[in-house]
């Protein structure tokens, strides 16, 4: 029976049906807000963070499942992906994704760019440093040396070390005594200062990404000898999918805990709503009109459709971005979403995503701008137009450099700072509304990297159609000479996918 004449309550269960993930994890939003609320205003001294952890446990529990499928999931896509391709048609794809990933990360930055300097959201911020509790823990650090780290992790020395560790440069003073933490040092330029180094406890995405382009890639070049291992790998994605259907039956519950901890850790509504208040709006402005009017122009332009469905069906992903504010731990709810939903070609989905979740942060870049112009006005130092250009080339690199982590765009806001001849203390002044921002910002990272996707998806299309048609016209010159029959085994993984 056609959809129209079906009963309404029929069409009514059936639309609950296929939305119910979705709706369950926007309650889940909504009942961390409202159990956050309650839980702070049960008590007029601040929680402790041991109570804290207890309401987040269930939330960090699942936060843990999701990362945990990262690696696996990532290597395993871009391999599998680049591996089933000829070289021509996964190199057009890999080059309308970075264009893509171009275009919107500097219209997002150049947004950035005008709203803070229209706005002029910090016009009006008296800055108090004595209030400054986290002074001390900013890194000091070069915006070349950003770069050169960035460039470093694209070639780990191990691959092993790789999965759990980043290379990261440290400059310390030449004169600090480790026996005197507290003594006063002379001030000395940074390009004078002692280069060191150190591996930090964060997964290295872009080194991995990197590999496993590269192997995909001698995969693909290798013809028949290297079918093995395509195949391993299309399994092991497979099972990783799998999972990650198990998983997100847990989402609602998690993203609820995750929420009302965040709530409960927030040092002030009054902050938020106060003299943070005009920078919150003006970043969530941009982010708006960047998320949910630039961006989806550009795939309307490119797919000559209307992007209301494709973003309603990213909803469930969208939300989960929101409570877990990383991209790559929504990345198995991302791919799900495109594949199951949208469509899109799991060729497609898993090749541009993984790479998107690394490379391309729009909101990241966006706030990044805003937060360097807010803390100029803030101590009244006037930027050039000159310097406006180096903030945002320097916001784009950044938002590259930025891992799909929660708060990650802090530890490069260093970075812009330093191009602009700020303090990189100033960090702190943005700290009290980051957390909330952080996950609106990660919202907008995973939607465009969603409407990428469709939009490499779409003129791609013809290009896979070609794959698949020539594969089968392969597999048909090995049929079976018993029966005149194909044999299944020969046929490529996408072939049968489709």
């Amino acid at each position: 029976m056609p959809d129209a004449a079906q009963p309404w309550s029929k069409r009514a269960r059936n639309c609950l049906s296929e939305n119910l993930l979705t709706l369950l994890t926007l309650l889940g939003v909504t009942a961390g807000v409202v159990l956050g609320v309650i839980l702070r205003n049960s008590r007029e001294d601040e929680w402790p963070p041991r109570e804290v952890m207890y309401v987040t446990f269930v939330g960090d529990v699942f936060l843990q499942m999701l990362k945990s499928l990262i690696l696996p999931l990532i290597v395993s896509s871009i391999i599998t992906a680049i591996g089933s391709l000829d070289l021509t048609v996964s190199g057009k794809i890999g080059g309308r994704a970075v264009a893509y990933y171009l275009a919107t990360t500097i219209s997002a930055v150049t947004l950035g760019i005008i709203l803070s300097s229209t706005i002029r959201p910090g016009r009006n911020y008296v800055a108090d440093d004595s209030l400054n509790p986290r002074k001390n823990e900013t890194r000091n650090i070069l915006t070349v040396d950003t770069l050169m780290d960035l460039v470093r992790n694209m070639f780990p020395p191990n691959l092993v070390q790789a999965c759990i560790q980043q290379y990261q440069t440290v400059l310390e003073h030449p004169n600090e005594d480790p026996s005197k933490p507290n003594a006063v040092l002379p001030e000395i330029p940074l390009t004078s200062w002692k280069i060191t180094s150190r591996w930090t406890d964060n997964m290295n995405i872009m080194g991995l990404v990197v590999f496993a382009v590269v192997f995909g890639i001698t995969i693909s070049k290798m013809g028949n000898a290297g079918k093995p291992l395509l195949h391993f790998f299309t399994a092991l994605g497979s099972a990783m999918m799998m999972i990650t259907q198990w998983v997100i039956w847990i989402s609602p519950i998690g993203v609820l805990f995750l929420i009302a901890g965040k709530i409960l850790e927030m040092e002030s509504f009054e902050q938020l709503v106060g003299q943070l208040g005009m920078y919150f709006l003006t970043v969530m402005l941009g982010l708006i009109i960047h998320g949910f009017i630039i961006t989806p122009f550009y795939f309307t332009l490119a797919t000559k459709t209307l992007p209301f469905k494709f973003i309603a069906n990213m909803a469930e992903a969208l939300i989960t971005a929101f409570g877990t504010a990383s991209s790559n731990a929504t990345l198995p709810i991302s791919m799900r979403c495109l594949e199951e939903k949208n469509k899109v070609n799991p060729r497609v989905s898993r090749f541009v995503l993984p790479i998107g979740a690394t490379i391309n942060m729009d909101g990241t870049a966006l706030y990044e701008a805003v937060a360097a112009i807010f803390i100029s006005q803030v101590r009244e130092v006037p930027l050039s137009i000159g310097q406006l250009l180096a903030v945002s080339i320097t916001s784009t690199a950044a938002s590259i450099g930025a891992a799909g982590i929660p708060q990650a765009g802090l530890v490069t806001m260093v970075m812009v700072l330093d191009t602009v001849g700020l303090p990189s203390e100033d960090v702190t002044l943005i700290i009290a509304v980051d957390w909330l921002l952080d996950r609106f910002r990660t919202t907008i990272n995973v939607l465009g990297d969603s409407l990428g996707a469709g939009i490499v998806d779409h003129f791609s299309r013809k290009e896979l159609e070609n794959v698949d048609q020539l594969a089968v016209v392969e597999a048909a010159d090995k049929q079976d000479p018993h029966n005149g029959k194909l044999n299944p085994e020969e046929v490529d993984w996408h072939t049968t996918a489709m």
